[in-house]
């Protein structure tokens, strides 16, 4: 079968902006049920320790269901896909709101990261089918602050309106935030052509498989995105309390100052135009890297607090120049089979962070915040200059 041929954008806009909108949904999910853990342990009497299992099993479906979907949006359609998952989430979302018990939540929390996981790695996909590759980044850049608000907002949500409404109220307000895009996605579906692109003939799980992974640049992307993944979220899980424990700062300072990365993702998606048109690809990976290797150093050796949330709000800029680019190349590495490669990516992602948060963990315990600070911007700068130098070579092949 040919690679699918990339739809002109015309009608594509209000199709990604409501997968924008569902991507939100899910990416609020990741994060929400960080600051209810209090909440939730008092309200069945257990421990915010035994309490944090609802955090696990989320991280444990949303990551691991992303192995499987692929070719299935592949085979059935990502937009009509992205659309079953957010009514599914609908439900499920509720689900945790009237649970009526900790082993029940944990259900509904596992069932909601199987859903959920879908969205954003299947949109991903989907721009892919109808982006043309030129102006592909730029409009990956600006989908993005879907998912980055979605973050902020999960973050906030969980503390703000938990503290206002109670964490069941939280849980259905997004609920609500989920029907509210499957009804536009649905609307969406039947009124616009182009949700029907990027089908494809039935291949297999096995055989979608294969044409990614036999693919030397898939390969290549894959393991960038889970290097990345590993330096990049390895270290950054322990800024937040490296800040608390060195400088005594309370947890709500501590909460503004992480909350930076959102503004430096931010920043980069709104101005992800111009720094495409000036830098390219190549220039955007190589000052990536450098941005986040500074960045991480400021915050491993710096002597006050004063410079934390510029290093942050810069790590966050770093990260998305780097990363944007990376998702991008994941978009385009194997077009017969993009729902496949981006689902594969997007895995590598969760499961690079999970290693390099345990392996961190150890370290952060018995040396301290240096050692994995440094180690990160050592290790992020120079997966910045390898895949700078992976695209020039490319780009010299002619490909």
């Amino acid at each position: 079968m040919s690679p699918v041929t990339p739809v002109s954008r015309g009608g594509a806009t209000s199709a990604i902006t409501l997968l924008a909108l569902a991507s939100f949904a899910s990416q609020s999910m990741v994060r929400v049920s960080d600051s209810l853990l209090p909440q939730i342990a008092t309200d069945f009497g257990v421990s915010v320790g035994a309490a944090s299992i609802v955090v696990t099993a989320y991280a444990l479906a949303h990551g691991s269901v992303q192995l499987i979907i692929g070719p299935v949006g592949d085979r059935f359609g990502k937009y009509a896909c992205v659309t079953a998952a957010a009514a599914m989430s609908t439900v499920l979302v509720l689900m945790c709101g009237l649970a009526g018990s900790l082993p029940t939540l944990v259900a509904a929390r596992l069932a909601c990261g199987l859903s959920a996981g879908w969205i954003i790695p299947l949109a991903l996909a989907f721009v892919g089918d109808v982006i043309p590759y030129e102006r592909r980044q730029q409009v990956l850049g600006t989908f993005l602050s879907g998912q980055i608000l979605g973050q902020l907002f999960g973050q906030a949500a969980g503390g703000v309106l938990g503290d206002l409404f109670g964490w069941r109220n939280v849980f259905f307000f997004l609920a609500a935030l989920f029907a509210v895009a499957t009804v536009a996605l649905l609307i969406e579906f039947f009124r616009n052509p182009i949700t029907h692109a990027g089908h494809a003939t039935a291949r297999g799980f096995v055989k979608d498989y294969a044409i990614v992974l036999r693919t030397p640049w898939a390969r290549a992307v894959i393991a960038m995105g889970f290097i990345e993944a590993l330096f990049m979220f390895g270290a950054f899980a322990f800024v937040g309390a490296d800040l608390h424990l060195r400088f005594g700062i309370n947890f709500t300072l501590v909460g503004l100052f992480v909350g930076a990365f959102a503004i430096g993702g931010l920043i980069y998606s709104l101005s992800v135009r111009g720094l495409v048109n000036r830098l390219g690809q190549i220039g955007l990976v190589t000052a990536g890297g450098v941005v986040l290797a500074l960045a991480y150093l400021t915050i491993a050796f710096t002597r006050s607090t004063y410079p934390a949330p510029l290093a942050i709000m810069a790590i966050g800029l770093g990260y998305y120049m780097l990363h944007n680019t990376l998702q991008t190349n994941a978009t385009q590495m194997t077009p017969e089979a993009r729902g496949t490669a981006v689902a594969i990516f997007s895995s590598a992602l969760y499961l690079g962070q999970t290693l390099g948060v345990a392996i961190n963990g150890m370290v952060f315990d018995r040396f301290g915040a240096i050692p994995v600070f440094a180690t990160s911007a050592v290790g992020l700068l120079g997966l910045g200059l390898w895949f700078a130098h992976a695209l020039r070579k490319r780009q010299d092949q002619g490909i």
